[in-house]
């Protein structure tokens, strides 16, 4: 999860200087002792808490009725769309689960004409089984690797009582063959852009076997997501927002790298997302977007936009944003309180592999300060088993999230996805392990790495998650500034090391109502901080290590608002990394 408490309120200070950072360079650390290479694998993981309902979807119920008696008529005009079960990995929060909601779904829901009904039933919500009475004409579902078993039987059993089902998601582009027997439809590409067709089609009785659509329709034209349909009590926020489509990278192991997938790098009018975080009344939004940070103009006009709010949000971006720290300090202003940085890996080799287009890894902690020392929180995602990783990555990448005090990290397992170069590669050395979709999940080893074991990797990566949410590890990383070590600590302990009690939270429908004071805290918090922030000078730092002080306004001056879009939509996905790019990208 992308933290959402606030950590500082930055302290006044007599000169023109920055707020004070809220953690010290790595380098001030007390120094400690190095963690053991051989520290993963002396003992066994101690087994993770995982209750039943959060490992097995729910058991489809009979139709209502007394056996043998018909079962109830379908609906005419009423669509249901699922966001089928998957299982929890008990190494990494529960929260993360209903932080916020697709957005696949509900946006589908905002394309479906007023005529029709429409409901949404997420299965990860501990609600039971989906609803059936009555039976609806057309059920949508979306359809992920992991859970694409269950889809087949949930498409089974609504079929069996009449229904049509139609499918969707990245599994439908990936492996259509495989799905086709189980769906009445495929719609493969943009749902939002088929859905309506679709529609039509099953109301004249016409439904076709496939629908397909290019994701090159103008991306600002899609209606608003549908969140009425939600049940707020059960995510800490409803306002998971989308201002952008697609990734300047195109990294092997993703699922963006899938073939077939051409997602060009689309941007929507920052007004138009202002206004709709606006509506949905959340003080906290989350932006889902692959790569908030692609183009760096239109970020700073989408800051420019959202500040006015005084909201709290978080986003997924790439290191390169702080090449420009007057950026990282824009989104700060604008109320961003915590970033999801894919580091991936801490060698430049598997990156280049990788074919992504990141900074060195040697300047990787540099550009962690630049966004503590604006207030952001640093959430870091690593793949574990690249084929130039050994057995002493686990330690490596432990020692370094602690040196550089990320106050959260996610780990997960290279998984070769269907489609996608890893998996072709994979495929043609003879590494894969099996094709059981439903442990293509990132926690679970599915191929042979190079330089170890199936099970030293699946052990290393349990490693991982235990200690760097210990109680050591988490009060080693604390933040400098004392005052922020109460709201570090509190996120810690009620995120990652209580799924006893998101399970809790979860199945009585409550995680809204309990997180809610917490999430408006840190946004009261916040605008404390950048009040501060706003009344000093922007300090940057040059990738060359050279330093210039450009007043705020300054700064501000240099972006036409007047026409975000059309300027931004006028610029390439940049790719300015200097002598920073991983050799061979």
């Amino acid at each position: 999860m992308l933290n959402i408490l606030q950590q500082s309120e930055a302290e006044p200070t007599p000169s023109a200087a920055s707020p004070r950072p809220l953690h010290a360079p790595a380098a001030a650390a007390h120094p400690r002792r190095r963690i053991d290479p051989h520290e993963p694998f002396r003992h066994l993981p101690r087994p993770r808490w995982q209750p039943r309902e959060m490992r097995e979807a729910p058991p489809l119920a009979p139709l209502a009725g007394a056996e043998g008696s018909p079962p109830p008529p379908v609906r005419l005009r009423y669509a249901l769309l699922i966001n089928p079960f998957y299982p929890k990995d008990p190494h990494a929060s529960f929260g993360k689960h209903v932080l916020t909601p697709t957005l696949a779904l509900t946006s589908v829901a905002g394309a479906t004409p007023p005529e029709w009904e429409v409901r949404y039933w997420d299965e990860n919500l501990l609600q039971g089984p989906p609803p059936a009475d009555p039976v609806p004409q057309l059920v949508g579902i979306t359809v992920h690797l992991t859970f694409a078993q269950r889809a087949y039987e949930l498409a089974r059993w609504y079929r069996a009582r009449g229904a049509k089902v139609v499918f969707g998601g990245l599994h439908i582009l990936s492996c259509p063959e495989e799905a086709r027997p189980h769906a009445d439809a495929l719609a493969i590409g943009e749902g939002v852009a088929l859905w309506p067709r679709i529609l039509r089609d099953a109301e004249a009785g016409e439904l076709k076997p496939e629908y397909s659509s290019a994701f090159d329709t103008p991306y600002r034209t899609d209606p608003p997501p549908r969140r009425k349909l939600l049940s707020r009590n059960s995510f800490l926020t409803t306002s998971s927002l989308i201002a952008t489509r697609g990734c300047h990278n195109r990294c092997g192991f993703c699922y963006l790298a899938t073939d077939g997938l051409r997602m060009p790098y689309q941007m929507r009018d920052p007004e138009q997302i202002a206004a709709e975080f606006a509506e949905d009344a959340q003080p906290y939004g989350v932006f889902i977007d692959n790569n908030l940070g692609s183009n760096h103009t239109y970020l700073r006009a989408l800051c420019l936009a959202l500040r006015p709010l005084e909201k709290i949000w978080s986003a997924a971006v790439t290191l390169d944003v702080t090449d420009d720290p007057a950026l990282v300090r824009e989104m700060a202003l604008a109320g961003c309180t915590g970033v999801f940085i894919g580091f991936e890996s801490l060698s430049d080799g598997n990156l280049a592999w990788a074919k992504k287009r990141t900074p060195r890894t040697v300047d990787y902690a540099r550009r962690v300060r630049v966004f503590h020392d604006n207030g952001i929180q640093v959430n870091g995602s690593f793949v574990l088993g690249f084929d130039e990783d050994h057995p002493d990555v686990f330690a490596t990448t432990a020692e370094w999230v602690e040196d550089n005090r990320l106050e959260c990290a996610t780990f997960h397992i290279l998984t070769p996805y269907p489609g996608t170069p890893l998996y072709r590669q994979m495929e043609a050395e003879g590494r894969l392990l099996h094709r059981d979709w439903s442990r293509y999940d990132t926690a679970h080893v599915v191929f042979q790495p190079r330089h170890m074991t199936p099970e030293q990797l699946a052990q290393g990566y349990a490693w991982l998650y235990q200690r760097l949410f210990s109680h050591a590890s988490i009060w080693r990383r604390r933040p400098e500034d004392w005052r922020a070590v109460a709201p570090y600590m509190a996120m810690s302990y009620l995120y990652k090391r209580s799924n006893r009690f998101w399970h809790m939270l979860i199945r009585a429908g409550l995680v809204h109502t309990v997180w809610w004071p917490l999430v408006e805290w840190s946004r009261r918090r916040h605008l404390t901080y950048r009040a501060e922030l706003a009344a000093t000078p922007v300090d940057t730092h040059g990738i060359d290590g050279t330093r210039s002080v450009v007043p705020h306004v300054e700064v501000a001056e240099q972006i036409e608002v007047s026409a975000p879009v059309r300027q931004a939509e006028a610029l390439s996905a940049p790719a300015r990394y200097g002598n920073l790019v991983s050799p061979g990208v």
